[in-house]
Formats: C-alpha cells, structure tokens, sequence
C-alpha cells in the first residue's frame, strides 16, 4: 500500500517559515555572526532544529537527558570524547549520545546544524560564558 499524497485542506504553512515552508540554511547563517550561540530555525514535533556557527573550542559538557545530533554545512568540526574524537566535515552529521561527555572543536568556522528536544542548554550543566541564553523565536 502506498500513501497518497497530503491534500492542501490537510497542510498548514507556518508562515514564520516562508510562504512555501522551505527554509534555506545559508540564508539564516547569512543573519548572524556570533559564535556558540544556536538559532531556532524550525520546530519537528517536540524538538528544535537550530543553525550555529562555531568557532574555537567549547566547553567539556554533557546533556544527561538527550542525544544531540551535529550536521555539519561547512567547515570542519571535531567532537572530542573522553575515548576519542570524531571528526566532521561538510555533509557528515554525529549524534553524541545522552550523558556523554563532550568538547566541540572548529579549527576554523563551521556552520553547523544541531537538533536537540525545545530547551535543551548548549552547555549542559557545565555553564560558563558560552551558555547561550535559550531564544524560542523562529529566526526571520
């Protein structure tokens, strides 16, 4: 049995997503330059997807309640982990398990896209000066 495409009477458009609904990633990179500070670029069920540019190392943290995935657009990114490290480049994507501690590296920029439960800290219980102050607002 295939499904049958949606009809337009069941589709609602987020307008906050454009009139089609598309959002285009470089675009939304293009509005911000900060680093370390994820922005909300849509919403899956309970979860956010959000574009962050990263630059230099981050702090060592864990998220004991969730996994957290890292797709990374451009750049090169590594994810160290107290038994190794893992490195990312254009197109490639790694979920850090729950409760794994973890310390992101950009060598240089990256652009990144996380997807994480609506939340989520960036830097678990660790805290510090890059804890980014969690922004719900879609990304214009």
């Amino acid at each position: 049995m295939t499904a049958s495409p949606a009809s337009s009477d069941n589709v609602q458009m987020r307008t906050d997503q454009g009139n089609d609904g598309v959002v285009n990633l470089r675009d939304k990179l293009a509005l911000f330059s900060e680093h370390w500070s994820p922005k909300v670029v849509a919403r899956l069920n309970d979860y956010e997807l959000k574009v962050v540019k990263l630059q230099g190392e981050f702090v060592w943290h864990s998220h004991e309640d969730t996994d957290e995935l890292f797709l990374v657009i451009d750049g090169r990114l590594t994810i160290q982990l107290r038994d190794g490290d893992v490195a990312l480049g254009p197109g490639e994507m790694y979920v850090v398990p729950r409760g794994v501690e973890h310390c992101p590296i950009a060598e240089g920029e990256v652009s990144a896209m996380l997807i994480e439960p609506i939340g989520v800290v960036n830097t678990g219980g660790a805290g510090g000066e890059l804890t980014a102050a969690h922004d719900d607002r879609l990304m214009g």
